[in-house]
């Protein structure tokens, strides 16, 4: 069975915010000549590692809305120049834009049960700033 993760992106302001800080992450990656993938380190590692490879993505919350999904490619295990150990979530590079869903801070990642998981937006919402996108959405318009 398929699960998610919700995660805050801190300091970016906007999709296009996430989408220009991988490609320069990935940039960093190919010239030190490291995996081309991108990835977000954590602490912890996830219980259901297996149900998360089973096509669950990673919802980025980007200012309190949960607007952005990036599916999990694989984990790794990773240390801090300090021996500490952490998980590095392997991504893909497709940034998939979901119906805009207000959500909450918190610390570190949740799981995200797929019934909870907001809709994939369809390639003309995907234009729309996504407060937009979620108005007309509630207006019955799209």
């Amino acid at each position: 069975m398929t699960i998610h993760l919700r995660k805050l992106c801190v300091g970016a302001e906007s999709i296009d915010d996430l989408s220009r800080y991988i490609d320069k992450r990935v940039a960093h990656r190919k010239k030190a000549g490291l995996s081309h993938t991108h990835a977000h380190e954590t602490r912890m590692w996830p219980k259901r590692e297996d149900e998360l490879l089973d096509g669950g993505s990673l919802f980025w919350i980007i200012k309190g809305m949960m607007c952005v999904r990036q599916p999990i490619a694989g984990f790794e295990e990773c240390f801090s120049g300090e021996g500490i150990r952490y998980c590095r979530i392997l991504l893909k590079p497709d940034l998939i834009q979901v119906d805009p869903r207000p959500h909450r801070p918190f610390q570190g990642w949740r799981y995200l049960k797929p019934e909870e998981a907001p809709r994939d937006l369809s390639a003309s919402e995907q234009n729309m700033e996504p407060e937009l996108a979620r108005d007309l959405a509630e207006l019955g318009l799209i």
